[in-house]
């Protein structure tokens, strides 16, 4: 599935899933922990199975938050969700992999009551909320089986550090957060899952959501998340190939397909070798 962009919507309100069906997002991840107050938190999740059992057509897949295992309210949160239809959930201030082990043997048995084929719902995880989960982050690797994707957040790790801002006066991170960037970028490459960037609070600020999506593309993210419909379109052509470097991967990728058991092959004068061929290989796969 294509995760290139993942829209965030409050799982209590119709009005604004209604318009996120129509955002062109690749997925729209349905939030019953931070923007769903908890005395509508038994409302909310009422009205999720409802939207996840209708059979309208979709052309994006359907995930939860759900909240975090330290709240006990996850259980209650996956007993209502999974059902056909959802594509996956994103579990929230995951301390380690251990974590996801838990999660899953919870949705073998969900999955099993609700007549689905096991491994149906995937996870993605937010790996770096808790400062104890910084030290784990290479538990991924190998991933679990349901692991679809990791995304890293700034927010509730600065409120348990106690930092006082995240961003520096030029709104680039601090250093502390370009660690925590990075390291969820090696995290999920070393798992080789989806690398999902953290989103972009300023949704009123349409260029510089480009200008940053450009840098995050380029630094080996695969997508972003989004917290406004109009931040779609932009998150969904920069983390897309362009014409001209798709042509040129398939080209990079023919050749050595030429020429098997070639180290380095030239092209326009230019000499490729085969880290150019991986990257080639995965521009091609995901425009495919």
């Amino acid at each position: 599935m294509k995760l290139r962009s993942m829209l965030f919507v409050p799982a209590d309100s119709e009005r604004k899933f209604a318009k996120a069906q129509n955002s062109g997002a690749d997925a729209l991840i349905l939030d019953l922990e931070d923007s769903v107050a908890p005395d509508r938190k038994t409302l909310a999740r009422d009205m999720l199975a409802e939207l996840i059992s209708s059979e309208a057509p979709r052309d994006w897949s359907l995930w939860v938050r759900v909240n975090a295992l330290d709240t006990g309210l996850t259980l209650d949160d996956l007993s209502a969700v999974v059902r056909p239809g959802l594509g996956g959930i994103m579990v929230p201030k995951a301390n380690g992999a251990s974590d996801i082990e838990r999660i899953g043997y919870y949705l073998d048995a969900f999955e099993t009551r609700s007549g689905m084929a096991r491994g149906t719902v995937k996870i993605i995880v937010v790996a770096t909320e808790t400062p104890i989960a910084m030290f784990n982050l290479g538990s991924y690797a190998p991933a679990h089986e349901r692991l679809a994707a990791m995304t890293w957040g700034a927010e509730d790790l600065g409120a348990v550090i106690g930092s006082a801002t995240n961003k520096q006066s030029d709104g680039d991170w601090t250093q502390t957060y370009r660690i925590v960037r990075s390291m969820c970028l090696f995290a999920a490459s070393a798992a080789d899952v989806a690398r999902i960037d953290t989103l972009y609070a300023d949704f009123k600020n349409p260029a510089g959501l480009e200008e940053s999506c450009r840098a995050s593309q380029q630094d080996g993210f695969t997508g972003r998340i989004a917290i406004h419909p109009d931040q779609v379109e932009t998150i969904n052509r920069c983390f897309s190939p362009s014409a001209d470097d798709l042509a040129q991967a398939r080209r990079v990728v023919a050749a050595f397909e030429t020429q098997p058991g070639i180290g380095t092959i030239g092209i326009d004068g230019k000499m490729y070798d085969i880290p150019h061929l991986k990257l080639a290989r995965r521009i091609v796969a995901a425009a495919e």
